[in-house]
């Protein structure tokens, strides 16, 4: 009876740890159904890509007519008292539309703190143009009647550019905000015309044969056709057109911010606002502000 007993207790004491070693892993799932955390992102290392958008350019012509005109009437009474070379007025124009190009740059990363140089090129090819025209008269010293009649245009194109730039950011996981600043060096292409009229009578010697009764030679200048009789009614020459097309190189400064997001480590997204502005040029100035997207593969 007393061996039964002990067999029965031994029995039940022993049913705790037996339950206890069970697999009770069904009912609680796979440790397998976790997800794996996101990666983290190292912003450092090279990266390329491209990059599209909008540009739009503000084009200013304040110097561009008037060398040109005071070349043309150097050493003339127009120039010398009148002051012709000044008549014309430029004004400033805008021209946008889609630009393109590539980039690349490298990165370092402190902590959260992102520092890097990146270089871009960017293709833009518009143009914009202004266009004045103006004739003034006046009776100068030698008593002649001068008229001064100019005609000018002019066009600037930016072709293309590109940039050299600081870059700084603060790391927000897959996001990483920046500005950046640095140089730009472009190609343009400018042309401006000024095409001239200068022509005079003396007005002291037509005054004085209204009455005479001989009448005296008018001296003139600058008619395709003067009529002694009536000089008023006289044909002028019909100008002459100066101020070649050039090409040329223009350097200035480039600022800027934007968003960037990787989607994977080496995968990455971005928009960014990019602000260029050159120093004046053969008398025409430029800036230019840039809206772009860009995709880039992080090395």
């Amino acid at each position: 009876m007393r061996f039964a007993t002990l067999a029965l207790l031994t029995s039940v004491l022993a049913t705790p740890v037996l339950a206890a070693d069970l697999d009770y892993g069904v009912l609680r799932g796979s440790d397998d159904d976790y997800l794996p955390p996101a990666p983290v992102v190292d912003w450092s290392g090279f990266y390329v890509g491209g990059h599209g958008g909008y540009s739009s350019a503000a084009l200013g012509f304040t110097n561009a007519f008037q060398p040109i005109a005071a070349h043309a009437l150097r050493n003339t009474v127009a120039e010398a008292e009148m002051n012709a070379s000044q008549y014309l007025a430029a004004r400033a124009t805008h021209s946008g539309g889609a630009s393109y190009g590539v980039f690349a740059g490298i990165n370092y990363q402190f902590d959260e703190v992102v520092a890097g140089i990146e270089v871009d090129y960017t293709y833009f090819g518009r143009s914009g143009s202004t266009f004045d025209q103006i004739a003034r008269s006046m009776i100068t010293k030698d008593s002649f009647l001068t008229t001064v009649a100019l005609t000018g245009e002019a066009t600037t194109k930016i072709e293309d550019y590109g940039t050299i730039r600081g870059r700084l950011g603060y790391a927000f996981g897959n996001f990483l905000p920046f500005f950046t600043g640095g140089v730009a060096l472009g190609r343009a292409t400018v042309n401006d015309t000024v095409t001239v009229q200068n022509y005079a009578y003396n007005n002291a010697t037509y005054t004085a044969n209204q009455t005479a009764a001989t009448k005296s030679y008018i001296d003139n200048y600058g008619y395709s056709r003067f009529y002694q009789d009536f000089p008023p009614g006289s044909i002028p020459d019909a100008g002459v057109s100066y101020g070649p097309r050039k090409k040329v190189t223009v350097a200035g400064l480039a600022v800027g911010g934007g968003l960037e997001y990787a989607i994977t480590p080496n995968f990455l997204l971005r928009g960014e606002y990019q602000y260029v502005l050159f120093n004046d040029f053969q008398g025409h100035k430029a800036e230019l502000n840039t809206v772009r997207g860009g995709a880039a593969i992080k090395f």
